[in-house]
């Protein structure tokens, strides 16, 4: 492709000598599938949310003090004499929420459409890790504040590390810098959080790498044929993302102004005291289903042997947790069916509805106390979660009969329909 010619002298000695102009026309001329839903707008929203954490946290981090005698305080300094001290905490805080809400809906809507296929395998193995990177940041930032629940969340969180055969101890000492959480925990804690979101910058940059290489999927999961099938990125789809940032804004304005600590715990407005336990410590909803898996483990989890627990309940929540977010990195080889789109897959679009209903579940079950019903319940939902991964969709791509697939994108775009024939059993995925 020959480099384009701009007018500017300016930019074109620019151009001739580092490409970015380039670069960014090209990307304007970036061919996408033609029939995108608003759907897809939350890859971009993911990334509008990235930008606002690493400002909002650079700008707080100058004013924070990483000291457990003080971090408190630096906080409440932050809310009442720093000049807008206060809304820039609240779009971090609640900007933190706002970026996971994004993110699982983009993670649930590559679910629902097959967005983990081939050929986009380790595109959906990057965005895992940035799940997984998020996490840590968040768990590290949610300790900045040193309240009551910061404290203790930490306390708890970092003990599980302790379950890990022979080094977990060892861990959970070099993750606290000594025996007990206390400042060079939060001194640890804040260098890894101002450093993490950059991490995930790198990676969300070779994810929109991948992304460009095996272009994006789309409602139908089929591949685009020709031309007639693509659209330029620019204007359609920038003018359809401008609309969906423009609402996301409004969401996120109306936390921010009207309820900015609707998703925090009033016990983190109290500060840290090692001596006083909270009567209930939960972590921040994003992670209550994680949570809820942990403490559903059982007691003796695969049982004993002459008087030894084979797996601890302790180790087996720590391996079940991990393993309900690392198994997602297996989807690609777990579900192997030819068709991507859940339009297509009758059978797997129900179990697609009852495996979110079961996340929302455990989330709701994360946030009770670990007592009665709420036991049983988060012990059936976490049970059902590993069943729908490693058993069902296995089963499902073997059994499973999907619907015909349209012959090409522009046919039910332009025509209303185009199936390749009633009753015809799907033909396989073509590679891209």
């Amino acid at each position: 492709m020959s480099a384009p010619a701009f007018k500017n002298p300016i930019v074109r000695w620019v151009d001739q000598r580092l490409p970015i102009f380039t670069f960014l026309q090209h990307q304007q001329e970036y061919p996408a599938p033609k029939n995108l839903s608003y759907w897809w707008n939350f890859g971009s929203l993911a990334g509008i949310m990235l930008v606002v954490m690493i400002v909002t946290g650079i700008v707080l981090a100058m004013h924070y003090t990483p000291q457990a005698g003080l971090a408190f305080d630096s906080v409440e300094r932050i809310m009442r004499d720093v000049n807008y001290g206060w809304l820039i905490r609240y779009l971090h805080m609640n900007g933190a929420s706002m970026f996971f809400i994004v993110v699982y809906i983009h993670i649930f809507r590559g679910l629902y459409y097959g967005s983990f296929k081939p050929p986009r395998e380790l595109l959906w193995i990057l965005g895992v890790i940035i799940l997984l990177l998020m996490m840590a940041t968040a768990f590290m930032g949610y300790v900045l504040p040193w309240g009551q629940m910061s404290f203790w969340g930490a306390t708890v969180i970092t003990n599980l590390f302790s379950a890990i055969p022979l080094v977990g101890q060892s861990i959970v000492t070099w993750l606290w810098g000594g025996f007990a959480v206390d400042n060079p925990t939060l001194n640890r804690f804040f260098s890894l959080h101002y450093l993490l979101p950059f991490v995930i910058f790198a990676v969300v940059f070779l994810h929109l790498w991948a992304l460009h290489h095996n272009k994006s999927n789309n409602p139908l999961g089929i591949d685009m044929k020709g031309p007639q099938d693509s659209i330029p990125f620019h204007p359609y789809y920038t003018v359809k993302d401008n609309f969906g940032i423009g609402v996301f804004l409004i969401v996120y304005a109306a936390f921010v102004f009207f309820a900015p600590n609707f998703f925090g715990e009033p016990d983190n407005y109290i500060k840290a005291n090692p001596l006083q336990t909270p009567p209930h410590i939960v972590p921040e909803w994003y992670f209550l289903p994680y949570y809820a898996i942990l403490r559903a483990t059982p007691d003796n989890f695969i049982g004993s042997w002459m008087g030894f627990t084979i797996v601890p309940a302790k180790l087996a929540g720590v391996i079940l947790m991990f393993g309900s977010i690392l198994v997602l990195m297996l989807l690609p080889w777990l579900d192997r069916s030819p068709v991507r789109s859940a339009r297509f897959r009758p059978v797997y679009k129900w179990f697609f509805w009852i495996h979110l209903a079961v996340c929302i579940t455990l989330g709701y079950c994360g946030a009770k106390p670990p007592e009665g019903a709420y036991v049983v319940i988060a012990r059936i939902a976490t049970a059902w979660y590993f069943f729908h991964f490693i058993i069902l969709l296995p089963l499902l791509s073997v059994f499973e009969r999907p619907d015909p697939l349209p012959h090409s994108i522009s046919e039910p775009v332009l025509k209303g329909g185009g199936f390749a024939g009633a009753g015809a059993r799907a033909k396989p995925m073509e590679k891209a």
